[in-house]
């Protein structure tokens, strides 16, 4: 048996932003769709130092279903931040083989910020030009890449727990696209002035809070994947009309969302729906411009599922036309 792999070269090679962000939209749109419950996402401790993900599932709008496995581990270069290893498992629905295999950290890193510019496609206002992020590791830069693709973003203010990080950060991104990357040591004056926030810390308390959110913004919230950290306070959550990527997931593993249930400020109903029924017309996204929008996103295994795809189907083209 002869199985594709993809390493992390590859899959930044192959895994463009455009044909990415079409993927996600797809995947998303079809994972409403099929009202087919898949399994959340579990996380079991291994030790101390790591931690082992497992998010399995399929997608059968491309006919593949597989896994997600990683090793979720601290960082001794880096204090306070981790590091993840894992891999991609996609197999053919029809045939049950095993097509292909990719390295995960580099596709998460991609279809993450990729399904939330399509989101942010169908939830931000058609004028938003300046977009506020709040972290400096990967998905930050991933985040403004793949943003740049559905709006017109002239201006970027960059908020770190380090200034020094975010500075260093801002000055690479600026020279390599043409909007400026500011780096700002404020988060409310960062928030204050964007159409648009991504939060991707990652941070154990609220680095956003509601009071800094202009009306008419879109916020998504990235950084938190599991009950833990909580990056945005619980008046922000009340404040914005409340889309999921995968409504039984968040119910059950957004943090935010916990905190502000827990605290009798929001119920489950205060989740409208899934992105993926946004992007199908069945509900609304955006209601008017003073609205202000959220989208929760864990992450979800159709994600990966339709990125492998992708990649796989272009190598086979490269190849067939080589």
């Amino acid at each position: 048996m002869t199985i594709a792999l993809y390493d992390r070269e590859q899959v930044d090679r192959l895994l463009d932003y455009p044909g990415c962000i079409a993927a996600m939209r797809d995947a998303m749109r079809s994972l409403s769709e099929a009202g087919k419950t898949q399994p959340l996402r579990q996380v079991i401790r291994v030790s101390d130092m790591a931690t082992m993900g497992l998010m399995p599932g399929n997608l059968p709008a491309i006919g593949r279903f597989g896994a997600k496995l990683l090793s979720i581990a601290k960082d001794p270069a880096r204090p306070g931040r981790s590091r993840h290893v894992g891999v991609v498992v996609a197999f053919s629905a029809e045939t049950g083989a095993l097509e292909c295999i990719a390295d995960a950290d580099a596709v998460t890193a991609i279809r993450t910020a990729c399904a939330t510019a399509a989101a942010t496609d169908a939830l931000a206002r058609h004028d938003a030009r300046v977009l506020a992020v709040f972290g400096t590791g990967l998905q930050a830069e991933t985040h403004i890449r793949a943003l740049s693709h559905v709006r017109d973003i002239e201006r970027v203010l960059l908020w770190g727990r380090s200034f020094d990080t975010a500075t260093t950060l801002a000055a690479r991104l600026s020279a390599e696209f043409s909007v400026a990357v500011e780096a700002v040591a404020d988060g409310r004056r960062a928030a204050e002035q964007a159409d648009i926030i991504c939060t991707v810390s990652g941070s154990p308390e609220p680095i956003l809070l509601g009071d800094w959110v202009r009306p008419g913004t879109h916020v998504n919230l990235v950084g938190s994947s599991f009950l833990g950290p909580v990056e945005v306070d619980s008046a922000l959550v009340a404040a914005g009309r409340y889309i999921a990527d995968y409504r039984p997931g968040v119910l059950a593993q957004a943090a935010e969302l916990a905190v502000a249930r827990d605290a009798g400020i929001v119920t489950d109903d205060h989740v409208v729906g899934e992105i993926g029924e946004v992007h199908t017309g069945i509900i609304a996204g955006r209601e008017n411009p003073g609205q202000i929008t959220i989208y929760k996103s864990l992450g979800h295994i159709v994600q990966d599922l339709a990125a492998a795809a992708y990649v796989h189907a272009r190598a086979i083209s490269e190849s067939s036309a080589a």
